[in-house]
């Protein structure tokens, strides 16, 4: 019997017991006789309350309302009863109940604001005060460590994808791409241990790396009503997640009728052009509150340019001081448009007082449109390169679930749900080749008169590095030429190259899951469920096509090199000067780009003929192509005792059951001469997860709450990182290989937290703690420097490490200044603070002695922290953001150690935002993104030393928000 076989009879057999077991629990359950049961949903006019107190006190009874606004009760008595509801802000409810046999349904029963106060006032008039009391009463009553942040919050920050809108809540860092988040990670840890989450299952990605961390800037905020962060998981939640957890949750049906409209102009200081974004949200109930609807959409289209500056070093050779000579510097311009579209569907369906079906589907696209313009100084050749692309990168995520709530009895719920979600990164470039993916045409121009200002070594560096101290300086480049006159011209500039990137990704998820709760006694839960989820990933990352003029390659009688100049152009982009932030002119290097036709053109069969192009693919090229399944099994266990008034105790066990399949190919050369053959090559990882979890929560006082847990989380190695192929890159400089590693091994990690929350009464919030966390086989990317029938190459591979540990503490405060009189008493404050220290040993030969080096974990930020200054009094709101995330390593050189160790730097980003309700049902605001006009830089080893710094300028926008049915 095959591996492949034993492993699917493996997870059949888990499948099996999972439903063996869940059929008997059901049918335990249905058998439960009705009692008395009250249910019902707490809403105010701005929806529903969630976490609110309800309780009967002639029974004895008490608990909190869920996210979705609702409670049950189950009585041991009949008869009538007094029901008292509570909520900061709003006035106490009283309501006189009959409770009796089976289930007695009270619907919505509405709350109003208590206007005897400064903050029932401020609820009236429709600030922030909704959100943050919603956002708080969430975390106040939850059983994990967790921070929310509702949707009216997210819609009053100038954030316009979830990413974005992410990066405000405490421990949270994000990933910025061309000036954009688009992943996001909890308490600074790699992207890929954070568990992206919808509804409560994993997101799928189609991260062109072929890692696991989700890429959110294909998915408006508009689409999002809650999002939970999770600090510390309980055994119902997905455990891939050692640095946490954050679980967007779509929009669901209001309470009551809803349309609103929003509009917005704006302009980019890079690209010099406008920027445009509306949304409309519309929600209803029909059929007497059976039914509930509710429509989303969002489009956010936007013209946006950067300027990247690049530099690579020669860390291939073998003196130590030349490794840090310059091999190649560029000047990269991007000018392109961007539209982020979301479309989004939720309905809910009650069949009676004990039944509920509900589905959710979303549609969002993202196009990315990046012509780029690439303009190198080469050193180690002597010559110029200059690199045209025209990139319209896709990114879809797609999909829908279907589910229900039952009240199977008195003291049994179950819900289930079935979920499809897909999503896809992918390129339908050039339309003129067979094979798609993103067109690169390279030109070269020698330079015969050679550099000036150069070492005794006859190397370029920054003059830090120089061994002699002859260097420049990186901010304030000059290419040195010995013969200034020795431009980048277009007529020399000749075609050497033409290759087209695959870059196709896409990963599809489809999600089964049950879950049941049982209310053994008044202070005993229990709760149990399974999840299976089937994942079919396939791409094609890495796999470059390769064309060459024959003669390039020495092929005589060959047509005659084409040029720059002597193909059809466009006006270089305009927009902001041509790297205005650094010192210096440098529009040497601007040069006129193809025009898209001809660049396409290039790649049609007649042109290509004509020219003398011939196919020379690197034979290796195929085996970085690949596809594969997952399957996950998971099963849990979770009980909650609430030990006495003031304490509970939540604990239980989640195991996830993985058999991963790689197809792909692998490259072997043998014989003499040597042949290089291609080979199928099957890659099967399983492996079990057994993930004991405990958390304990003691109240203080009624405001005061201490949380300590115990968890045991893990980290799936990623699909790009085990495929058992090869890929080469000869269109970069230097030339570059990223192999994959089917030995690695999943990273675990036990941890350990401890944090306080005192709220106060007006809207306002005090927290902090530490955490610890022991990690064991963390994967890392190991980059070195290997020269390969006489070419230097870098390559890339991921590894292990041994054990690694995290340490770390956060602080937050969200506090109104409402003590203040007059004016002063609209000011408020949220700060929040990180800080992380992390410890991993990179372990490496010199000279057969093993040396190890200690370092923090890759993608880690020791420091992170949020500011905002807010005011809000007199129908203006205006808020002030600073976000801050500190320098991390993205990549560690195992040969070379930490000089060599790819780093970026810290960057603080300043954002604004302000309101002003016109009348209750429109309102004018203002966005400005980016206002400290930050850059993002990297840098090799020392922060002096750049290997690249973005500039990407600063955006804003005006615009209206109407509530046209509230």
């Amino acid at each position: 019997m095959s591996t492949s076989t034993r492993v699917g009879s493996s997870v059949e057999k888990q499948i099996k017991h999972l439903l063996f077991w869940a059929f008997l629990a059901l049918t335990s359950l249905a058998s439960g006789a009705y009692a008395q049961t009250l249910k019902g949903v707490v809403v105010s006019k701005d929806g529903s309350l969630p976490g609110a107190t309800v309780q009967i006190p002639a029974h004895n009874l008490f608990t909190s309302t869920e996210i979705n606004g609702s409670f049950t009760l189950v009585s041991s008595k009949e008869g009538r009863a007094r029901l008292i509801i509570t909520y900061v802000g709003y006035d106490k409810k009283e309501i006189d109940v009959i409770i009796g046999k089976g289930v007695t349904d009270l619907g919505n029963i509405e709350m109003q604001p208590d206007n005897k106060n400064t903050l029932g006032e401020v609820l009236v008039t429709g600030s922030m005060a909704p959100s943050q009391i919603k956002a708080m009463s969430i975390k106040r009553n939850a059983n994990a460590i967790i921070d929310v942040m509702a949707s009216d919050a997210i819609g009053k920050l100038p954030d316009r994808n979830i990413a974005e809108a992410v990066q405000r809540m405490q421990g949270v860092a994000v990933a910025r791409y061309h000036g954009e988040a688009d992943q996001a990670t909890v308490r600074g840890t790699p992207f890929a241990w954070t568990s992206t989450l919808f509804n409560g299952s994993r997101l799928p990605s189609s991260n062109v790396l072929g890692n696991r961390s989700s890429v959110l800037d294909a998915i408006p905020s508009e689409m999002i009503q809650y999002v939970q962060v999770a600090k510390a998981i309980t055994p119902d939640m997905e455990g891939d997640a050692i640095g946490g957890s954050i679980n967007f949750i779509t929009r669901t049906a209001p309470t009551y009728r809803q349309l609103n409209a929003s509009a917005a102009g704006g302009y980019n200081s890079f690209s010099q052009n406008g920027t445009y974004n509306a949304s409309l949200i519309y929600g209803d109930r029909f059929f007497k509150d059976k039914l509930g609807v509710v429509l989303a959409g969002a489009i956010w289209d936007r013209q946006w340019g950067a300027d990247a500056f690049d530099v690579s070093y020669n860390t291939g050779l073998a003196d130590p001081v030349q490794k840090k000579s310059i091999n190649s510097v560029m000047f990269k311009r991007y000018m392109g448009k961007r539209q982020t579209m979301g479309l989004s569907l939720g309905m809910e369906y009650k069949l009676n007082g004990a039944n509920k079906l509900f589905f959710r589907g979303m549609l969002n696209k993202f196009n990315d449109i990046r012509p780029v313009s690439e303009s190198y100084i080469d050193y180690t050749n002597s010559r110029y390169q200059y690199n045209y692309r025209y990139s319209h990168y896709q990114t879809a995520i797609q999909g829908g679930e279907i589910g229900g709530d039952h009240q199977l009895s008195p003291k049994f719920k179950l819900d289930w749900s079935f979920s499809d979600y897909i999503s896809k990164y992918f390129l339908e470039t050039p339309p003129t080749s067979g094979t798609k993916g993103l067109p690169i045409a390279t030109f070269r121009q020698k330079i015969t008169g050679g550099f000036k200002n150069l070492s005794s070594d006859g190397k370029r560096y920054w003059n830090f590095d120089s061994p002699d101290g002859i260097g420049e300086n990186p901010m304030h480049f000059d290419a040195g030429l010995a013969n200034e006159s020795e431009v980048m011209d277009p007529q020399k500039l000749l075609l050497q190259q033409l290759v087209i990137a695959q870059l196709n990704n896409s990963e599809h998820d489809r999600n089964v899951q049950l879950n049941v709760q049982s209310e053994v006694s008044k202070n005993f839960k229990l709760k149990f469920g399974g999840k299976y989820r089937h994942k079919y990933r396939e791409s094609t990352y890495g796999s470059n096509i390769v064309f060459m003029p024959a003669a390039a390659l020495g092929v005589p009688n060959s047509p005659a090199l084409l040029s720059l100049g002597s193909l059809q152009t466009a006006k270089a982009g305009q927009g902001s000067e041509f790297f205005g932030h650094m010192p210096g002119n440098h529009n040497q290097y601007v040069m006129d780009p193809l025009t898209k036709d001809q660049l396409f053109n290039l790649y049609g069969t007649e042109l290509l003929t004509k020219n003398g192009f011939m196919e020379v693919t690197p034979k290796t090229n195929p085996t970085a192509l690949y596809e594969g399944t997952e399957q996950v099994v998971a099963a849990y266990v979770m009980a909650e005792y609430q030990v006495s008034e003031r304490l509970r105790l939540v604990g239980g066990v989640r195991n996830e059951y993985t058999n991963m399949d790689l197809e792909g190919s692998a490259a072997t050369v043998a014989g003499t001469p040597p042949v290089t053959v291609i080979s199928p090559k099957n890659v099967v990882n399983r492996y079990n997860a057994l993930l004991p979890m405990l958390h304990l929560k003691y109240a203080l006082n009624a405001n005061t709450n201490i949380r300590a847990a115990y968890t045991r989380t893990f980290v799936r190695p990623n699909f790009g990182d085990m495929t058992p192929g090869t890929s080469i890159d000869n269109s970069k400089t230097p030339m570059t290989i990223s192999q994959g590693n089917p030995d690695l091994k999943p990273t675990f990690s036990n941890n350990f937290d401890l944090m306080g929350e005192h709220y106060f009464p007006n809207i306002g919030l005090l927290s902090g703690g530490v955490f610890h966390k022991r990690i064991q086989d963390v994967v890392f990317t190991d980059m070195r420097m290997q020269n390969i029938d006489g070419n230097n190459y870098l390559v890339t591979q991921a590894k292990n490490l041994q054990n690694a540990s995290l340490i770390g503490f956060e602080a937050g405060i969200n506090r109104r200044f409402d003590f203040l009189r007059g004016f002063w008493s609209g000011f408020g404050v949220e700060f929040n603070y990180t800080f992380i220290d992390s410890r991993v040993k990179v372990p490496r030969g010199i000279e057969g002695n093993v040396k190890t080096d200690r370092t923090q974990l890759p993608n880690q930020s020791k420091n992170l922290f949020n500011a905002i200054l807010f005011y809000e009094k007199n129908k203006i709101m205006v808020r002030l953001a600073g976000n801050y995330r500190g320098a991390s390593v993205e990549t560690i050189n195992q040969q070379l150690g930490p000089e060599y160790y790819i780093w970026t730097d810290a960057n603080f980003t300043i954002d604004a935002s302000a309101t002003y309700t016109i009348n209750k049902r429109l309102r004018a605001f203002v966005e400005l993104n980016n206002l400290s006009d930050s850059p993002v830089k990297m840098y090799m080893g020392d922060s002096r030393r750049t290997t690249s710094s973005e500039w990407y300028g600063r955006k804003g926008q005006a615009g209206l928000r109407w509530d046209i049915i509230k």
